[in-house]
């Protein structure tokens, strides 16, 4: 299976740099098991995180954004939920 993960930001909010950390963080935590990570550029004060097409995170839903501890757990759940993440699952 390809894991792919798609974050939706918006550029007016300037959340791009947030959006590109969290990406980094991502792609770091799950070398080797992310195939694909894509920023999504977009407006109306949109931040999204979606996983293999199941969005797991949605500021707008949660009312902000996500500790990168807990945006680690959501993502491991969906691609690996054996996985251990260390001090992150603390």
């Amino acid at each position: 299976m390809t894991n792919r993960v798609d974050i939706h930001y918006c550029t007016g909010c300037r959340w791009l740099l947030r959006s590109a950390w969290m990406a980094q963080e991502l792609l770091t935590t799950f070398e080797g098991q992310l195939d694909e990570l894509t920023l999504h550029p977009g407006d109306g004060g949109i931040f999204e995180v979606w996983v293999n097409g199941t969005r797991i995170w949605s500021r707008k839903e949660q009312q902000g954004f996500p500790e990168i501890t807990k945006l680690k757990q959501l993502v491991r759940d969906e691609i690996d939920p054996e996985r251990s993440l260390g001090h992150s699952d603390r």
